[in-house]
């Protein structure tokens, strides 16, 4: 059985191009702030590391915020 894990969009889709808006799209975000829990399976891991920089993954069981891709400015300040 597949898990899931929470994505948050963390970044704004303006200034991007069409597809990674439709990708934000598609994976149910709707603005800055706007989380989601979706299925873990290829499509969905391939659809964020496409918006990787747009998004941050919270996987259930971690415990802490593991952030897709690279970490921008002050993510690991906190």
């Amino acid at each position: 059985m597949a898990g899931t894990f929470r994505v948050t969009q963390v970044k704004s889709s303006i200034s991007h191009i069409a597809r990674n808006r439709a990708t934000l799209k598609a994976l149910g975000l709707h603005g800055i702030g706007s989380s989601v829990e979706v299925v873990d399976n290829a499509a969905t891991r391939g659809m964020v590391r496409q918006v990787r920089f747009l998004v941050s993954v919270e996987e259930p069981g971690a415990g802490t915020d593991a952030t897709a891709g690279k970490a921008g400015k002050g993510a690991e300040e906190n």
